[in-house]
């Protein structure tokens, strides 16, 4: 294991800590800001199919932001970990085309269409914590670093305000956001050279 590595894996380990110890009504009030700051993001106009996370644990939740983008009309996709190395995006209409995946994590029914990553406007791309730069830190299984890989549209990242970095550690192969979004809004504009 490499010297970032390491050091991503004991941040990894710190954050998942303190998000533990964040009490329920301080992560409802979070995640409510932070879906209100995404779906008020000129960002989201554009975008007419959007690639969403289902929130599970610690995570922001992102019902909110599905219910509502559904209703507007947008198409959405949500994720589905095929192997321990590929993830698909599938369309969805409703909650009731989700069922428990590998991970017992909610994910789309093989049933549904699946949606190539070049057809997608925007990826709201979770992470434990972002940084200044657009840096992520995930999960650690890499799934959404290979999706993004070849992906030309528009990342967006919300990212709990006492989570946000200066720097995170990366590697060669860690994927950054153009957007990251806290609770008091967005924070970091990717700007093309």
């Amino acid at each position: 294991m490499s010297e970032i590595s390491e050091v991503k894996k004991i941040l990894r380990s710190q954050l998942r800590a303190a998000l533990r110890e964040l009490t329920q009504e301080e992560r409802d009030w979070s995640d409510k800001e932070l879906c209100e700051q995404f779906l008020q993001h000129p960002v989201l106009e554009k975008a007419q199919t959007i690639l969403l996370y289902y929130g599970v644990g610690t995570e922001i939740r992102t019902d909110a932001i599905l219910e509502a983008l559904l209703q507007q009309g947008k198409t959405v996709c949500m994720p589905r970990c095929m192997s321990d190395t590929e993830m698909k995006a599938y369309v969805i209409t409703g909650m009731e085309d989700m069922e428990p995946d590998r991970y017992n994590i909610p994910a789309p029914k093989l049933t549904c269409p699946v949606v190539e990553s070049k057809d997608i406007d925007l990826i709201l791309t979770p992470g434990l914590s972002f940084d200044s730069r657009g840096g992520r830190l995930g999960q650690g299984a890499g799934y959404y670093d290979r999706y993004l890989e070849d992906y030309e549209g528009v990342t967006v990242g919300l990212c709990r305000e006492d989570f946000f970095q200066i720097n995170l550690p990366k590697e060669p192969l860690d994927m950054w956001v153009k957007y990251v979004i806290t609770e008091e809004g967005q924070v970091w504009p990717h700007k093309k050279d």
